[in-house]
């Protein structure tokens, strides 16, 4: 069993020099091994943790950079009581200068965290009174902490990949006048030398990535000082039209998504204990026959995403929802009487929420895009918070035009968006009629429980009840057969079976919450989904 301390954080920009501050903190100035990683409803916390320049010596010619992989929700940073800066949003990374901070011997870094789960910021399914889908919230330093040498001059800030079948267009920024690409084509060692910021390498050989064959290049980019090492994939993505209908896409081919809503819990913590546990989530519904998860409103550490990577795991990646829910409006109306609902006017004093909402979408998409295993974007799901929706649609394309986009999850209709995305519990119909040149996608459905007796005396929460493992895979089963089998034949390019796990009084997953049961049977999910497959290969030929 791993933990936090054995794995680099970052491995899209791995770099030799770094120290992890995983252990010995304080908090609200209590002895505290690992700072992080608990759920919390603490309004205010302070952190400090003491480091020593004989352990982590910053060399001549060389800057310490202070990396965090996220901070729940407004922070401030001192190091030995000067301010190092300040980050606002708690789903992604940031790093900050703190070189001209440090001394000789011991140095200490402060973090103050405020998290009053402001609904200007995203902030996903936490709630301060935890209940049915909602839950217990996190709040401050909940990912990695790590100091990092980097030199004074010519680093390598950040690279993006965008691939397709033939080999991948690459975008380095540096300030370094030039910097020189190394990879592998076959069994030839390739160098290249660029100065330029945006390059683009044909492959002699090259070697598709697929769900089946995951297949990664590794890629080390250097300057005169630095070097990076990150890899990349030869893949394409986003939707296809196939005999007058439209369905998702990879590698130039129609693909049926089979996936599973995956909210990111774990027993009751935000994150696994060991980081190799995400990697076991992916190999056990690949186990299955998933072949897609979709990431429901939340932003995991980035080694998720490199095992989805490793092993061909499909990724849909929500953005993390901000602004206020209505129970009536943003569920119940739309779960059972209309779904042809107008999104709401947003109030003027909306205004800095839309902007950090644009601004955070942005960011995301900047920096998970270079993984193969992240296909699509959700951006608003069921309405919550939603506004401008076509404008955000044209926003994300703009960004990345490799990638389809689910604009509205659910319901909340809008013309700008490449799926017919549609949520459907309780019931099973055969889905028709999706709108003209979009793709049909039953993007929520399932959520059958099952107890198990390990709620903690919570109130349980789920969509259709089953007694045994027996009476669970009948209505999985059941669900597939009367609604996706049928909806194939009109279309249906993708289904998300919610959910992965349980998590706290919401008991539908497929496997506990700490997923040592899983709940339904194994090998009569495996023979559906196959069927499922088969029934689409007929379909698209």
């Amino acid at each position: 069993m791993k933990n936090w301390n054995d794995i680099y954080p970052r491995p899209s920009l791995k770099r030799d020099g770094y120290m992890i501050l995983n252990e010995n903190w304080k908090v609200n100035g209590e002895p505290k091994g690992a700072p992080w990683n608990e759920l919390r409803s603490d309004d205010s916390l302070s952190y400090e943790v003491t480091f020593d320049t004989g352990d982590f010596p910053l060399h001549e010619g060389k800057r310490m950079r202070l990396n965090f992989g996220a901070v729940d929700q407004l922070c401030e940073i001192r190091v030995n009581g000067f301010e190092a800066g300040w980050h606002e949003g708690g789903y992604l990374p940031f790093s900050l200068d703190i070189s001209d901070y440090l001394k000789d011997g011991e140095n200490t870094i402060y973090v103050d965290v405020t998290d009053e789960l402001s609904t200007d910021y995203p902030y996903g399914k936490q709630c301060l009174k935890p209940h049915g889908m909602w839950y217990t919230p996190v709040s401050g330093i909940w990912q990695p902490v790590w100091l990092e040498e980097v030199p004074d001059h010519h680093v390598i800030e950040s690279v993006r990949t965008t691939p397709d079948l033939k080999g991948t267009d690459i975008e380095v920024v540096t300030d370094a006048p030039s910097y020189i690409l190394s990879y592998m084509d076959g069994d030839e060692e390739m160098t290249l030398r660029c100065s330029n910021r945006h390059v683009r390498i044909d492959l002699k050989h090259p070697h598709i990535w697929t769900p089946d064959d995951p297949y990664l290049y590794q890629l080390v980019i250097s300057t005169d000082t630095d070097r990076i090492e990150t890899d990349f994939a030869l893949r394409t993505t986003g939707t296809i039209e196939r005999n007058g209908r439209r369905y998702f896409m990879l590698n130039g081919e129609p693909v049926f998504l089979n996936g599973v809503l995956d909210q990111g819990y774990f027993s009751d913590r935000f994150l696994p204990e060991d980081p190799e546990e995400y990697e076991r989530d992916i190999l056990r519904l690949k186990s299955l026959g998933f072949n897609m998860l979709r990431k429901h409103i939340k932003v995991e550490p980035e080694v998720f995403y490199h095992y989805a990577d490793m092993h061909g795991m499909l990724v849909i990646q929500d953005m993390v929802n901000s602004g206020k829910y209505s129970f009536m409006r943003d569920t119940v109306i739309p779960t059972f009487l209309t779904k042809k609902l107008k999104e709401r006017k947003p109030s003027k004093r909306d205004r800095y929420r839309r902007a950090f909402f644009e601004k955070h979408m942005l960011e995301t998409v900047r920096h998970l895009c270079s993984h193969p295993s992240v296909i699509g974007w959700t951006v608003f799901n069921e309405g919550w918070g939603q506004f401008d929706s076509e404008r955000m649609y044209e926003i994300l394309r703009r960004e990345d035009p490799s990638r389809f986009i689910d604009t509205c999850s659910g319901w909340f209709e809008n013309e700008r968006k490449d799926c017919d995305s549609r949520h459907i519990y309780f019931r099973t119909p055969v889905l028709k009629d999706p709108k003209k040149g979009k793709v049909l996608f039953l993007s929520e459905c399932g959520g059958y429980t099952r107890s198990l007796d390990t709620n903690g005396g919570r109130k349980t929460y789920g969509y259709g009840k089953a007694g045994d493992e027996k009476g669970l895979t009948d209505m999985i089963v059941g669900l597939y057969e009367k609604m996706v089998l049928p909806s194939i034949e009109n279309g249906l390019s993708g289904v998300v079976y919610t959910q992965i796990s349980d998590v706290e009084g919401e008991i539908n997953g497929i496997w506990s919450r700490d997923r040592k049961v899983l709940k339904a049977d194994g090998d009569r999910l495996i023979k559906l989904f196959k069927k499922v497959y088969e029934r689409f290969e007929e379909k698209i030929r």
